[in-house]
């Protein structure tokens, strides 16, 4: 099985997981996140069974795929909460160029101090879109902020970013736009996960989780398109949980590449086997509940 994250609690608003693990109980998972650095403890079951709506799981086939073939649960749609990610876009010594609105910026680092300005720039500097438009980073824009630091003399970039935005440009950046429909949906539903499990689990005390392969790929606005916002924005707010816990759904290219790199790990989608399985009729959530055996749906949900 997949890593999981631990169940967590802190003071701040609360985000349910509203679901059912298959051929399981009730979901027993509750989110609180206070400046996306949630401490960990435990939620006991009586009290998330007083918030949430208990459900019955459910299997079954969609219309031309395999009768063999599970298909997880749904959960329904409710009040989602307003959470954002930040994703480590620049860790290096300068300079980077930053556009925003209709000015431009070189900025450096130079004994801890930002330079590019005739004064002294401190050490940091936030820059947010602008009457919609995006913050350009170099020859990339971003939705959302962007927070430039200075440690030592490496310029840290960092791009504060709503979840589901995040998410259009990870579906973008990880499958080709031409893919059917549920291959992309269930890449935003893996995609999902893996970043909550990094909003509990951050890789630095300044960013969850980089923009690379190395995490998974994410190019803002330019890995975005029409398909890969409907992925989002049909799977909204859904992830993969296991016993009360989020799973870490890693994923690969391949079938060879996911025993390869996390073979040691458990379970893994091979993204061109999700494309196969989708070109065979199989729904997004056929194809989650096949490389994810024993998982269950949730949906992230304020209280």
């Amino acid at each position: 099985m997949a890593r999981f994250a631990s169940q967590l609690s802190a003071s701040g608003p609360v985000v349910l997981l509203l679901g059912l693990p298959l051929l399981m109980g009730g979901a027993i998972l509750a989110w609180i996140v206070q400046d996306q650095q949630p401490n960990s403890q435990a939620l006991s079951k009586s009290l998330v069974d007083e918030l949430l709506d208990q459900q019955s799981s459910h299997q079954s086939a969609a219309a031309g795929a395999s009768a063999a073939a599970q298909e997880l649960a749904v959960p329904p749609l409710g009040a989602q909460p307003a959470l954002a990610i930040r994703v480590m876009l620049h860790h290096d010594p300068g300079p980077v160029s930053i556009h925003h609105g209709e000015r431009s910026e070189t900025l450096n680092c130079r004994g801890g101090q930002l330079t590019g300005a005739p004064q002294p720039l401190g050490s940091g500097r936030w820059f947010q879109a602008v009457a919609g438009e995006p913050v350009g980073l170099n020859q990339q824009r971003y939705r959302g902020g962007v927070q430039v630091l200075c440690q030592g003399n490496k310029l840290l970039v960092v791009n504060h970013v709503p979840l589901e935005d995040y998410i259009s440009s990870v579906v973008g950046a990880e499958m080709p736009s031409h893919w059917p429909a549920e291959a992309l949906r269930a890449q935003a539903v893996a995609a999902r996960s893996y970043a909550m499990a990094h909003l509990a689990r951050p890789a630095s005390q300044a960013w969850n989780l980089g923009a690379t392969t190395r995490w998974q790929a994410y190019g803002g606005l330019g890995t975005e398109s029409k398909s890969s916002r409907a992925a989002a924005a049909d799977t909204q707010g859904l992830i993969l949980s296991f016993e009360g816990g989020i799973v870490e759904s890693l994923y690969a290219a391949d079938r060879q590449l996911t025993v390869e790199a996390h073979g040691h790990l458990g379970a893994s989608m091979s993204q061109q086997g999700a494309r196969n399985l989708a070109d065979k009729g199989y729904q997004f959530t056929q194809i989650l509940s096949k490389y994810y055996p024993g998982a269950s749906l949730a949906r992230l949900q304020r209280s």
